[in-house]
C-alpha cells in the first residue's frame, strides 16, 4: 500500500521544500549535513569503545567491571 516515494513524488516534496523553506533551503540543508556528521562520529565513537572493550583479555575486563562496581558504590 505505501512504500518509498517514486520519481514525481520526490519531484513533487523538492518542490514544496523549495516553497515552505524559500532561501532558508540552502542554511537548513546545512545544518542537515553538519547533524549527520556528528551523529556519525558519535557512532563511531561508540563503535571504537566497543571494538577496546572486546579486544581486552577476559580477566582485565574482569577487573574494570570490579573497579566500575566499587565506584558506583562509592558515589551512592
Amino acid at each position: 500500500m505505501f512504500g518509498m516515494p517514486g520519481g514525481w513524488e520526490w519531484i513533487i516534496i523538492l518542490i514544496v521544500a523549495l516553497l515552505i523553506f524559500g532561501k532558508r533551503l540552502p542554511e537548513v540543508m546545512k545544518s542537515l549535513g553538519k547533524g549527520i556528521v556528528e551523529f556519525k562520529k558519535g557512532v563511531k565513537g561508540v563503535e571504537e569503545d566497543v571494538e577496546e572493550v572486546s579486544n581486552k583479555p577476559k580477566s582485565q575486563n574482569k577487573i574494570d567491571r570490579e573497579n566500575d562496581t566499587a565506584k558506583q558504590e562509592k558515589n551512592s
